[in-house]
């Protein structure tokens, strides 16, 4: 039996590392594993790295948490939050700029990923959002860091949709920066804003993102913690479990 492909993987272009989301057969649906190599592979990149672009094997970005995994495994959606809130606290923090290349779709826990970089790249097609409320399931998880990305009305009314908008809706509020045409356009594009960026001081350029994280109140866990709680506080209810069971039932399980 061949070995198992790696859930992340990791290429360097010169000063830039491309961290890639790598399960396409699956549109690169997070599990816990998946969620902790993405944040061990952001602890372990060198000095020399410059700029990170994260990016997805496959038609799309990321369709979210595993909803296979969660509707079989009781543990299994505690474990996914606290992950994605790990990961979009290291990436947040990252001393280095973080550009996503966020191509056909980023959705629930990949839509929160955007919030933890610096640049998101979209194509106009592409479907963004989190849909999760519909599933008994709250993205509170990660409004601390959306609310710092986009305004808060904005915040509140991604939250509470379950509708996904559009790679041109999500530029005009400002989840995304740069809508292109093509899906394929995008990471080519990402990597060379990545470079643009990593041509910078690196000094100047920590010591600028450091300043935003206090500015932000994200250089503190309270606002992380907060919305990990918040969504904790729902994972098992009755509804929660209803509704991903419905889910399963009516076919649409994101497999």
């Amino acid at each position: 039996m061949p070995d198992a492909p790696p859930p992340i993987t990791t290429h360097f272009d010169g000063p830039v590392a491309i961290l890639g989301l790598n399960r396409p057969d699956k549109r690169n649906a997070q599990t816990p594993e998946l969620l902790a190599d993405l944040v061990a592979a952001a602890v372990a990149l060198p000095e020399s790295c410059r700029a990170v672009v994260l990016t997805g094997h496959g038609a799309v970005f990321c369709a979210g948490f595993d909803m296979r995994l969660v509707h079989d495994d009781p543990d299994a959606l505690p474990r996914l939050l606290r992950g994605l809130s790990t990961a979009v606290r290291t990436f947040k923090r990252l001393p280095v700029p973080v550009v996503a290349a966020a191509h056909g779709a980023a959705v629930a826990g990949g839509c929160a990923l955007l919030a933890a970089a610096d640049v998101v790249v979209t194509n106009r097609h592409a479907r963004l959002g989190y849909p999760v409320v519909r599933l008994g399931i709250s993205p509170a998880v990660n409004a601390g860091a959306l609310r710092r990305t986009i305004t808060d009305g904005a915040t509140r009314e991604r939250a509470l949709d379950p509708d996904l908008i559009s790679g041109v809706e999500a530029a005009r509020i400002g989840l995304a920066h740069h809508c292109l045409d093509q899906p394929h356009a995008v990471l080519p594009t990402a990597i060379g804003l990545a470079h643009h960026l990593a041509s910078k001081p690196p000094h100047a350029v920590a010591a600028t993102k450091r300043l935003m994280l206090r500015l932000d109140g994200l250089d503190s866990d309270g606002p992380f913690d907060l919305g990990l709680a918040a969504s904790l506080a729902l994972a098992g209810s009755p509804e929660q479990r209803d509704r991903v069971a419905a889910l399963w039932s009516a076919g649409d399980s994101r497999r």
